[in-house]
This record gives structure tokens, sequence and C-alpha cells, in this order.
């Protein structure tokens, strides 16, 4: 009897180990494996005081000039992750961001959600923007600000396959929120709140921003505070050069 229990038990543990793993070559089969070197990039893991601007375009035409006059004032060229759709309805825009210098990335074309799509329908929102940009300007783009900053793997892996770095963000505006006044966008940045109890290390950090008003307003007060500070302002492609990446909460 207790053999026989023995042998009921082990016979359940094994079915049960079957069946783990084929669920899991099913899940890898429908979304594709991700490369642990496909980790989005949030932060770079430097001493130097760097840091990167990025602006994700899916709507705000009406504030991209302020934006642009002050970045020039400033003398501060950022990284604009825009949408396809975006693209195609403001050409002109897109091509006076690009001859100001600054650096146009893939933000997808119809801000979907990543997590939601298959790798195949990602790798459409990734090549139909970078298509569409390309027609635009001439510049073939290298890296994916994925919408809402979801990084599943069938993003991640879309991304990867395609050639991608995948950019998310150290420091967030949360410009898009009610109640976020220019001081309190400024401050998001240049005193970041403590995260899993860990004060977010400025250096090689990326902001994270988008075109609204009061974004525009706290523009400046930004750039001053950190020219003051010492802090040189980089494109992704200069940042993510540097030295190794790393995380939003590593202490150094």
């Amino acid at each position: 009897m207790f053999i026989r229990s023995r042998t009921l038990k082990l016979g359940a543990f094994i079915s049960l180990v079957i069946l783990s793993l084929g669920c899991f070559l099913i899940v890898k089969y429908l979304f594709g494996a991700v490369n642990p070197a496909t980790k989005p990039i949030e932060q770079i893991n430097t001493s130097q005081k760097v840091m990167a601007l990025t602006i994700n375009v899916d709507w705000g035409e009406e504030c991209i000039p302020g934006i642009l006059q002050e970045l020039d004032k400033g003398k501060v060229k950022a990284t604009f992750f825009i949408t396809g759709r975006w693209a195609k309805n403001h050409p002109d825009l897109v091509k006076i961001i690009a001859e100001a210098g600054h650096q146009l990335e893939n933000h997808g074309y119809s801000h979907p959600h990543p997590d939601s799509l298959s790798v195949k329908a990602n790798k459409e929102e990734i090549k139909k923007t970078e298509d569409m940009i390309y027609n635009i300007i001439g510049r073939k783009t290298f890296c994916y600000a994925p919408p809402y900053g979801e990084k599943g793997m069938t993003g991640l892996k879309a991304a990867e396959e395609l050639g991608y770095a995948t950019i998310l963000w150290t420091l967030d505006t949360v410009d898009w929120r009610p109640g976020s006044t220019p001081e309190i966008i400024a401050k998001r940045i240049l005193d970041p709140e403590r995260k899993t109890g860990i004060k977010p290390d400025k250096c090689g950090a990326i902001v994270l921003m988008h075109p609204k008003e009061n974004t525009l307003k706290a523009l400046p007060i930004i750039l001053t505070q950190l020219a003051q500070e010492g802090y040189s302002l980089k494109t992704i492609n200069e940042l993510i050069t540097l030295e190794n990446t790393g995380d939003t909460t590593t202490q150094r």
C-alpha cells in the first residue's frame, strides 16, 4: 500500500512537470523568447553628470515649436520618440525637429498596448513607423520607446528581431497627469522622490517628457538648474554609448 501511494505521488509529480514544460513551450512558441541582452535601457551606469531628455510624441504638436525654442536657448539636444501616425500627419514638424539636430526615434505607429500584441504585430508597428520617418527625413530609427512603457515579452522580442534598443526611463515627469504644474514637473526631475527606499541617481538618467503646456513652462527651470548643477544633456545615442547600461534603482 505504501509503495503504491508513493508511486501515485511520483506519477502525479511527473505529470505536473510535463504539463508545466508543455505550457512553457507553448508560450515560447506563441510569443518568442527574449534574450537577456534585450532588457530595456532605463539608465546608464556612469558617475559622469550626464542625462538624456526624451520626449514621447503622439499629440501636442502645438507645443513642439516652443519646446524646440527652449532647447535651442539651453543649447541642448533631446531625443524625440514619435509615432508613425503623428509623423504622417505632421511631416513638416518632423523635418524641423531633425534639422534642429535632435535625435528622432521610434514610438510605434498607432500607440497601442504592446503587451496585448503578438511579436508580428509589434514588428509591424515599429517597421511602419521606421519607414514613415525614413521617407520624411531619410534616416533610419534604431531605438524604440514602447507606448505606455510596457516591457512584455512580445514587444521586447519584436524590437530585438528588428535590431532595436528598447528605451524606457529613469525619471518620469508624469506631465500628462492632471495637477502636474510646472513646479511639480521640474521637481520630479531636479529632486526626484525615492523609489523602493532608494534615491534615484541623476547621473546617467533618462528623463521622460511629453509635449504639454506645463512641460514647456517647466523646461527652462529644468535646463537652468541642471546646468547649474553641472549636468550635460545628451541624446539617447550619445548617452547609451558612454558606459554599461544599468537600472533605475542601482546604488553607486
